[in-house]
């Protein structure tokens, strides 16, 4: 059992803190910030380049820094939170990134920038973690469901809005005020943790697991460095391949390490549980489908239909509104107690699926068949994806509440990576396949055309190549809800 500070340990009435829907508020405003960090800077990547003379590698780095720190630390982070205090992690996850901010506003080089960039990942991993924890200790059984709702639809909004706001921004102000914006919610969000949020840790004081931190660490952020680099230096290449290699040594030796010690930050026995399992493989398949299908249907609609990158993100969020929309009124968490988990989640993937289906069938008419994909993607996250991240905090003891958000967020972060790998193989290889003259991609491919016959040809080529990449996720995609909810269920039926 979780053990909460001495002024809140008397349980109210209802079974959560009385004060639980604005502190659910307040962690989410900052979760926010940290999503729209992962995505914000892509569109001031042209005034970066002018300004500080950013090099193609600084300004890959600049990116990447971030969510490379942030996804490797995940885990870890999650595993601090449960030993040292939510609360105290929480602070501290704002704290870093307040400053990593204020590093990065006012930044006057490359390397500045990027340092920056790494240290607000610390704190962005710190955040991530323990606001899912600090949700679960707050709130009753009752009424995880509809709060980790909430939660996943400020995930869902927070990576759509990203470029949205950073456009705006930038129409207004110098590329530093992306950053200095964090600022006032990060201070708002000191004030409001530490006046409101109830301390919770792990009571047994479980030895840290520093080689365990150490090797899940190193071997996270190798897999996403590879996954990373794929698209823009070919999954073949020594650097993909090198990381590839250097993710699966270090993760392996983790799981070794892991099974041998008495404190192991993630128990291994956590996977002998079917409802974990279960809750396991669809989080990842969920996370495959959604993070496969937009970064396919960016290059979509900037390639093919010919939008802006500011435009094109507007063009993706009603994926993002239907996520917030059904979440934030409650809709989904009604359906799901009505259903029962095995069936929602089943149910979710399949819109899910549904949703990729005719986006490759529909699309190449123009938008209207790609906005039915997304609205239905969209229903389908709503109602998967919290039953998912519910089913995997409800596995795991009530202790190990932060490391349980760890491993949610890591599989997130696997899952898009997958999904990105292996839906933009996919593509890539029908594409070469049905073009077998040109570099391996779309502009490429279009500079080396001569006239506008050979060019409709390669746009047919790539449009071709999409639609079958995103039939390949929703095959898998509904496999994996189906396999999930057969998991789910038989564990349902072990514990009647």
């Amino acid at each position: 059992m979780t053990v909460l500070s001495q002024a809140d340990s008397a349980p109210p009435t209802g079974g959560g803190h009385p004060q639980r829907w604005l502190i659910l508020g307040v962690i989410c405003l900052a979760q926010l910030t940290v999503l729209l960090d992962n995505t914000v800077l892509n569109v001031a990547i042209p005034s970066l380049t002018e300004e500080m003379d950013a090099t193609t590698s600084d300004i890959q780095w600049m990116i990447n820094a971030y969510s490379l720190v942030q996804s490797g630390l995940l885990l870890t982070a999650g595993s601090a939170a449960d030993r040292y205090g939510r609360k105290k992690m929480l602070v501290t996850g704002l704290a870093l990134f307040g400053i990593g901010s204020l590093v990065a506003g006012l930044a006057d080089s490359s390397g500045q920038l990027i340092a920056a960039r790494a240290g607000m990942g610390v704190g962005g991993a710190l955040l991530l973690t323990t606001t899912l924890a600090v949700a679960m200790q707050i709130f009753a059984p009752e009424e995880h469901a509809r709060a980790i709702g909430i939660w996943s639809a400020v995930n869902a909004l927070g990576f759509a809005t990203g470029p949205l706001v950073g456009g705006l921004m930038l129409d207004h102000f110098w590329w530093g005020a992306i950053f200095l914006i964090n600022l006032p919610v990060v201070a708002l969000g000191l004030v409001a943790v530490i006046a409101l949020v109830p301390e919770s840790k792990n009571p047994q004081g479980d030895r840290p697991d520093l080689l365990g931190a150490l090797l899940s660490t190193i071997g996270m952020a190798s897999l996403v460095f590879a996954v990373i680099s794929g698209p823009e230096h070919g999954w073949g290449s020594g650097r993909v391949l090198a990381g590839g290699l250097c993710a699966v040594v270090f993760l392996g030796l983790f799981a070794w390490w892991e099974s041998r010690i008495p404190y192991p930050m993630l128990d291994l026995a956590f996977f002998r549980n079917r409802r974990f399992t279960g809750a396991v493989a669809g989080a990842v398949l969920i996370t495959f489908g959604m993070g496969g299908a937009l970064f396919l249907l960016t290059q979509h609609l900037q390639f093919v239909l010919g939008y802006g990158p500011l435009e094109a993100g507007l063009r993706t969020a009603p994926l993002a509104l239907m996520v917030v929309a059904l979440n934030f009124s409650g809709l989904s968490a009604k359906l799901t107690t009505r259903l029962g988990t095995p069936v929602s989640i089943a149910l979710g993937m399949i819109l899910m699926s549904l949703g990729l289906v005719s986006i490759a069938t529909l699309a190449s008419g123009g938008y209207s068949g790609m906005l039915l994909g997304l609205v239905l993607i969209g229903c389908g996250c709503a109602i998967a994806n919290p039953v998912m991240a519910h089913a995997i905090m409800s596995s795991i003891p009530p202790a190990k509440a932060g490391v349980g958000a760890g491993i949610n967020g890591t599989l997130a972060e696997f899952g898009n990576g997958l999904g990105v790998a292996v839906l933009g193989a996919v593509l890539n290889s029908r594409f070469a396949a049905l073009i077998p003259m040109t570099a391996a991609s779309l502009p490429g491919a279009l500079a080396l055309a001569e006239g506008e016959e050979e060019k409709e040809q390669v746009v047919d080529a790539f449009t071709s190549g999409l639609e079958t990449s995103q039939l390949v996720g929703a095959v898998a995609v509904l496999v994996g809800g189906l396999l999930a909810a057969a998991l789910l269920r038989r564990a349902e039926r072990e514990d009647i």
